[in-house]
């Protein structure tokens, strides 16, 4: 992109920070929320745009101030001091541009927000469910090291260790732009624990993600629900059989496609709080309306589960995690680590680094940036 055309993209989104910039700080938008968040972080993406235009103008004006004075200048010393400056902004514009290209790509509205997290046994028994509690650690270790919080919403248990399906969410920045390119089918290749024979397996285990819903995309009259507590089963002492920390509840939704009301029913045992749980009750109801009656983004999503996550076949894989040659490879982009024990600790950055990458490209692309 020529320079001149980088400025006039620039120029014309200065109008519309200084736009945003007056609106924010107006009444009748603070108290109209929906609008205040969504104008709150166009400014702030705005602001990065207008910080990175800022230094590619005074970039661009040093150049041209540079050969001027090399071109007009008697003085060596002012010469040499500007065949520097020239030098340095020279091999500085490339890069600029391209930190500005990528700021001009229109960005995911759904990347900043939370996530609901599913990891199921798909094909392979014992050693499936294994491998989807191997994933489910691996991404609470990732989660501890961007310091954000995980909280598991919904367990079925293998018969001989792992899960059958784990469901979780997710909070922190950011967090749906870094994990929404886990979700698909992800292949091991082992010798299980549950091998007498010592031969290697192919199994799989599906990942999804789904950004979750806010409080006011969502209408939920809370009037409507019905409540049912009851004492939670499994480990945890005499609390878990004596308080009735288990929430139930049970809401009539129309579905906006057939118009016929149906009834939702939610259940969440993760703490022994019943007012948590019936927070987390409701977060869940929210993300599971918010699912359905946005009809792009449902589409979007089941088209996702069709093609990547609802088979668990082994064929439909994502990435490979392959313990005897001790490393992972993922298939859409060619990338391959040879850190196995690293990734399983957590170690993910690198490769979804390497996904956003790829995916920016694309989208420079389409954008004929």
């Amino acid at each position: 992109m020529a320079e001149n055309n980088i400025l006039e993209k620039l120029d014309g989104l200065e109008a519309r920070f200084k736009e945003v910039s007056t609106l924010i700080t107006d009444p009748d938008v603070i108290a109209d929320q929906p609008r205040y968040v969504k104008l709150t972080k166009e400014y702030k993406d705005l602001g990065d745009i207008m910080g990175a235009r800022k230094r590619y103008i005074n970039c661009i004006t040093t150049i041209k101030e540079a050969k001027d004075i090399l071109a007009n200048e008697s003085d060596p010393d002012m010469k040499e001091m500007a065949r520097l400056e020239l030098s340095e902004n020279e091999e500085l514009q490339p890069s600029l541009e391209e930190e500005i290209k990528l700021l001009l790509v229109p960005k995911d509205p759904e990347d900043d927000k939370n996530v609901q997290m599913e990891v199921r046994a798909g094909t392979g028994g014992d050693e499936a469910a294994l491998f989807a509690g191997d994933l489910f650690s691996m991404y609470k270790k990732f989660c501890d090291k961007k310091g954000w919080t995980l909280s598991v919403t919904s367990v079925s248990e293998g018969a001989v260790g792992g899960f059958k399906e784990i469901d979780f969410a997710i909070s922190g920045e950011g967090v749906y732009g870094v994990l929404k390119y886990e979700s698909g089918v992800h292949r091991v290749q082992r010798v299980p624990a549950t091998e007498t024979q010592g031969r290697m397996h192919t199994s799989a285990a599906t990942v999804a993600v789904l950004p979750e819903a806010d409080k006011f995309e969502v209408n939920i009259n809370e009037g409507d629900i019905k409540w049912d507590t009851f004492r939670s089963s499994g480990a945890g002492g005499q609390n878990v059989n004596k308080v009735e920390s288990g929430v139930r509840l049970r809401y009539p939704w129309k579905n906006p496609n057939t118009g016929e009301v149906e009834e939702i029913l939610i259940e969440c045992t993760e703490t022994r709080d019943q007012p948590k749980n019936k927070e987390r009750a409701l977060s869940r109801l929210r993300t599971f309306i918010y699912d359905r009656e946005h009809q792009k983004y449902v589409d979007d999503i089941a088209n996702r589960r069709k093609s990547l996550v609802s088979t668990g076949d082994r064929s439909a894989k994502i990435r490979t995690y392959n313990y005897p040659q001790g490393r992972v490879t993922d298939h859409r982009i060619g990338y391959t680590t040879h850190d196995l024990q690293g990734f399983m600790n957590g170690n993910i950055q690198e490769i979804i680094d390497a996904l956003t990458v790829a995916e920016n490209a694309e989208k420079l692309k389409e954008s004929e940036l």
